[in-house]
């Protein structure tokens, strides 16, 4: 039996034993680190199927969830730090509405301008030196670290503090004493910030949803913490490790590269086939069976646990051409990067909308862009829970 979770030894490809699940054993059991088993499901359908199947539990404080911590160690079950990412019906539905208007496509379209603003000044910082530059410190963490900033009405000169403990808290490796502790100072933060809004609620995100709540009569600050927590950590770690890693995709195929540039009405489809290719996010898509059900004709019974493999999904040849091949024209919409089913990721058109800016703006703005390091030798996040790359020095 395999023992999970499992490492991707190459940036574009999953680990070879996902192949060999979804050819061989499609919905398969594991073995978790804390000595228990759980199902995995590989299968494009399948895996919407588990994502959008009420027997299907998101919540991760259940006692019997699928965990990735050695037996002993759980997370945190602080009720303000409850996030809509562990919530279920009837909790959930209310909770996602509330802050569903604020990540509209027309809220950020709406937005476009300043982000255009700040990936120009970011840009206009790192090409006015020699090179070479990290483009993750000087691109890819900065755009979507501001951004989420602004929205929520976070200081941006706190940027170092919550991207240093979100790193201890995404890191496999890290203790759950250290995890704790990582969670506990983003909170305090975080409950610091919404009680200094409270007196006068300011036009930003949280400040909105002071004002909205009291309205309705219902205000809590605990809720509101959990908003900020999910929101600030997945708002600027997801994004940053796509810009990375999309940019190398670029690089590493100069072809497509100088498409995209020449035609910029591709990079909408080049956005979607990097989420697909790459699917950063993997197995923390995990639920819990509630109620006996079947998929792709395995019984699945209550109190078991699933772990949803984006990564084999996204490249089911059952759902995509040539599934390992990178192409941006690829029409991969239907991929499950974002999840799938009433817990789709949030913040998607914002993530798209940064995506779709800073690859237009760096091909036209650094048309010779190229590694400084040759590519064995950039330090990949295999030790996280979102893969990336930690530094990535890049020339002009």
């Amino acid at each position: 039996m395999l023992q999970f979770p499992l490492i991707r030894e190459c940036p574009y490809a999953p680990p070879a034993e996902y192949t060999q699940i979804r050819e061989q054993e499609p919905i398969t059991t594991v073995r978790l680190p804390n000595g228990r088993e759980a199902w995995v499901v590989t299968k494009h359908e399948h895996v919407r199927q588990v994502l959008s199947d009420p027997s299907f539990s998101a919540d991760r404080t259940h006692p019997d969830f699928p965990s990735f911590f050695p037996a002993g160690q759980t997370i945190p079950r602080d009720a303000s730090a409850r996030t809509m990412l562990i919530m279920d019906p009837p909790e959930h539905g209310p909770a996602r509405r509330a802050v569903l208007g604020e990540f509209t496509v027309r809220q950020i379209a709406a937005l476009r301008p300043r982000m255009q603003e700040i990936v120009d000044e970011l840009l206009d910082t790192m090409l006015a030196g020699a090179g070479p530059a990290d483009l993750v410190e000087s691109l890819s963490l900065p755009v979507p670290s501001m951004v989420i900033c602004e929205l929520l009405g976070v200081p941006y000169a706190d940027h170092e503090f919550f991207q240093v403990n979100t790193a201890a808290m995404i890191k496999r490796e890290t203790g759950m004493d250290e995890r704790r502790a990582a969670f506990e100072r983003i909170r305090n933060y975080l409950d610091e910030l919404v009680a200094a809004k409270e007196a006068d609620p300011p036009d930003d995100l949280l400040g909105r949803q002071i004002r909205k709540r009291r309205e309705e009569g219902g205000y809590d600050r605990g809720p509101l913490i959990g908003l900020g927590f999910l929101l600030l950590v997945a708002g600027h770690e997801t994004t940053a490790n796509m810009i990375s890693l999309g940019t190398l995709a670029l690089l590493d195929n100069p072809a497509q590269m100088a498409a995209l540039r020449d035609d910029p009405a591709r990079t909408p489809a080049a956005v979607e086939e990097m989420l697909r290719y790459f699917t950063i996010v993997d197995t923390s898509v995990a639920r819990l069976c509630t109620a006996d059900t079947e998929v792709g004709g395995r019984a699945i019974r209550a109190g078991e646990g699933v772990l949803t493999l984006g990564q084999a999904a996204n490249r089911d040849p059952d759902a995509f051409q040539q599934p390992d091949d990178f192409a941006i024209d690829r029409p991969a919409g239907h991929h499950v990067a974002f999840g799938f089913g009433p817990h789709q990721c949030l913040g998607q058109n914002l993530a798209r909308a940064e995506l779709q800016i800073v690859f237009d703006t760096l091909l036209r703005r650094a048309p010779t862009l190229r590694l400084a390091v040759p590519i064995d030798e950039l330090p990949f996040k295999s030790d996280a829970a979102i893969y990336g790359i930690y530094h990535m020095p890049v020339t002009w």
